[in-house]
């Protein structure tokens, strides 16, 4: 049986969750300014570093007492500086929901080999957040980018703790508002909602963390590449823009454009209406639609930039090949590029709502949905 394709495409088709659509105005162009075959340590680098630092503290809110450094390795190399730095201070509690949660747990458990209650949930859930005893260190992820689900808030957080609460925020910066008296160390990626290259990540710091810094020296070594602190101080030049290793000064370019499109949407408040009225899309077409349903159980814990989809239609005969076939499908129609979910989740689509897709595109995209949907249940 044929299906009558839609009539309207969208007019970018990267819902990838990472690396994320540019922002709506980019072009090569954009990047010409760029301080190309110039040290990052000349002083238009330093500039442009620094620039990249100040102009995500103005944006996110940060507060001016919290450390702001451009890192290596992405989101996972500021995760991972971050314990291998603060942790084995104090008994560690690691909650984990989806797969990067889970990876930091290995990291933890099998690698430092510290002390650590372990709690997980199932995709779709969330661990009992109430449960958490901030007397200790808590390792956690904001949004998890492979679950597409979030904490809701931060009111879980115990305001006097005694441990440091370190928060990989990689898919929530930039898109879900962050309380920062709440989080010691926060960590991002460029690739992430603001549509930015790979590689870099950055680390934020409490006056709280640095403290730990100055005060506790782990029992392992350390490599060059995750050194914060030099005889017992804090290395300060790494959160003005002396960064470790070089950079990338055509990546910070592109991350300064992108920050100054964020700056001309509204800011963190446009950007998280942009991200919220991407969801609201994919939410209202699940709403009408028997097939289809969202990962997270609850819409309280839902995320609004990683949106896991999973199909619940009983004529499914293999659920893994099913949604393979219908993000191949899309792909090939050019109308939805690295929708699939990811390797280690469960069967299923996911589709990226951050504050650099259009609500248009997405608006275009779910009669593509529908499409593709009942053309795979006519070939099986």
């Amino acid at each position: 049986m044929a299906f009558d394709a839609p009539a309207t495409r969208p007019a970018n088709p990267r819902f990838s969750s990472g690396p994320c659509a540019k922002p709506p105005v980019f072009t090569l162009d954009a990047l010409s300014d760029a301080a190309l075959g110039r040290s990052h340590r000349a002083a238009i680098g330093k500039a442009k570093l620094k620039d990249a630092i100040e102009i995500t503290r103005e944006i996110l809110g940060v507060p001016a007492d919290y450390k702001i450094g451009i890192v290596p390795a992405s989101d996972t190399g500021a995760v991972e500086m971050a314990m291998w730095n603060l942790l084995g201070a104090r008994k560690v509690e690691m909650l984990a929901w989806e797969s990067f949660g889970a990876g930091w747990v290995t990291d933890v458990v099998k690698q430092l080999k510290i002390e650590a209650e372990v709690k997980t949930a199932d995709y779709g859930e969330i661990v009992d957040l109430a449960s958490v005893d901030f007397d200790n260190d808590v390792v956690f992820t904001w949004n998890g980018t492979t679950s597409g689900v979030r904490v809701p808030n931060g009111d879980w957080i115990a305001a006097d703790r005694a441990g440091l609460t370190i928060c990989d925020a990689t898919s929530a910066a930039f898109a879900m508002d962050l309380p920062w008296d709440k989080l010691d160390v926060t960590t991002f990626s460029w690739q992430k909602v603001l549509g930015g290259e790979a590689a870099h990540g950055m680390l934020i710091l409490s006056p709280r963390a640095v403290e730990r810094l100055e005060s506790y020296t782990p029992a392992w070594p350390l490599p060059k590449i995750f050194r914060l602190t030099k005889g017992g101080k804090l290395i300060d030049g790494i959160f003005t823009g002396a960064t470790i290793n070089t950079p990338s000064m055509l990546a910070v370019e592109d991350y300064l454009v992108a920050l100054n499109w964020a700056k001309s949407v509204g800011g963190l408040k446009g950007l998280i209406a942009r991200a919220d009225a991407n969801t609201g899309v994919i939410a209202d077409f699940v709403a009408s639609h028997d097939w289809i349903a969202n990962l997270a159980t609850d819409p309280a814990t839902a995320s609004n930039t990683s949106v896991c989809l999973k199909f619940t239609d009983d004529r499914i005969q293999d659920g893994a090949a099913f949604a393979k076939a219908v993000a191949k499908r899309l792909e090939a129609e050019g109308v939805a590029l690295d929708i699939g979910a990811y390797r280690d989740a469960p069967a299923g689509l996911r589709i990226w709502c951050g504050g650099t897709v259009e609500t248009a595109d997405l608006q275009a995209l779910m009669p593509w949905l529908e499409w593709a949907f009942e053309a795979e249940i006519a070939a099986q």
